[in-house]
């Protein structure tokens, strides 16, 4: 019943970011922002979560895996006990943090995937974003992480979907 359910938690991490994606909530750059939670912060925040035994805990940003301590999050994270998913631009995905995400028994890593080629990458701002996207998909099903391409549908890139729902089919 509603009453005992638990909320899933989305926690934007930081606002720091190496895209500059055209339909930012955030209007997130590369640049240090202000009045983020610093580690001490973060690991009361993590007990406070497992406390209250949330079924999820969905780590974003601005891009997450940009934040210096990352990766200290996701074991932290895991080993309290909480079933982790990543939402990522998917960039900066090496086969190395590929690995460590899978060690870590991340449940889910969603990247997003808005255009084809070009088209991706004039919405992300960001020439090779889409390459780039695409390899750090690959990375993670290298290692058996599993891993979702997903998007965010605008004008910008609706003419594409048949395209883009393809592609992520043939993934």
């Amino acid at each position: 019943s509603a009453t005992t359910r638990k909320p899933i938690t989305v926690w934007n991490i930081t606002r720091t970011c190496n895209l500059r994606c055209v339909h930012c909530y955030s209007d997130s750059a590369a640049m240090q922002y202000p009045g983020e939670l610093s580690w001490e912060q973060m690991q009361d925040v993590v007990e406070d979560l497992s406390g209250y035994q949330i079924p999820s805990l969905l780590l974003s940003g601005g891009e997450p895996l940009i934040h210096p301590h990352f990766f200290d999050l996701v074991d932290l994270s895991s080993n309290a006990g909480l079933k982790l998913t990543i939402s990522t631009n998917g960039t900066l995905i090496t086969p190395e943090k590929a690995a460590l995400l899978k060690a870590a028994n991340v449940a889910y890593v969603g990247i997003s995937l808005d255009g084809i080629g070009k088209i991706h990458d004039e919405f992300r701002r960001k020439e090779g974003a889409f390459d780039a996207a695409v390899r750090g998909f690959r990375n993670c099903h290298e290692v058996g992480q599993k891993t979702g391409l997903r998007l965010t549908l605008t004008r910008h890139n609706v003419e594409n979907i048949d395209r883009i729902l393809d592609f992520i089919e043939e993934q």
